[in-house]
């Protein structure tokens, strides 16, 4: 599973960076670093840009929140993820 979302990241990524959404380099373990983002108080770095041009679905936090990668991450990271998607009307 972690493997599977390093892919979906970097996907997300590559996609974003074709818009012209400047990212940090992906570390070797994507996975700690996604936690580490996660568990911070702001949003991951390019969402206030990926939200400007409509494609938060491209956001670590949209990753975060799929059903396919939410056993990854704790409650605490998850609902961040949630909470920051929420606040910028990504479900609605």
């Amino acid at each position: 599973m972690e493997e599977k979302f390093r892919k979906a990241w970097e996907r997300c990524r590559r996609e974003a960076e074709a818009l012209g959404v400047r990212m940090r380099p992906l570390e070797r373990d994507a996975l700690a670093q996604a936690r580490r983002i996660l568990s911070g108080h702001r949003p991951s770095e390019g969402f206030a840009q990926l939200e400007k041009l409509g494609r938060l679905d491209l956001s670590l936090e949209a990753l975060a929140v799929s059903s396919a990668y939410t056993p990854l991450f704790d409650d605490a990271q998850a609902n961040h993820a949630l909470e920051l998607l929420m606040e910028s009307g990504f479900f609605g």
